[in-house]
């Protein structure tokens, strides 16, 4: 299970910058928010210069299933 329902709508990098942050509302306030918040802010930076349509997808793919992981932790 997804820890939003969006989650099969998402095909772009911008999409999933804007879901991942979605999740993170769904945390609880305080150091645990601010730490995933900046988590993904930091891999964008790190991936911003990626151009293969493949991996860019092994990459949205694979940031949905850690979010899932980290919604039902």
């Amino acid at each position: 299970m997804s820890p939003l329902p969006e989650a099969q709508l998402v095909r772009s990098s911008l999409q999933l910058y804007r879901y991942l942050l979605r999740c993170c509302r769904r945390l609880p306030q305080g150091p645990v928010q601010q730490h995933y918040r900046h988590a993904i802010r930091q891999s964008f930076r790190v991936h911003a210069d990626e151009d293969d349509p493949e991996r860019i997808q092994q990459i949205i793919k694979r940031a949905i299933e850690d979010a899932d992981w980290v919604m039902n932790k």
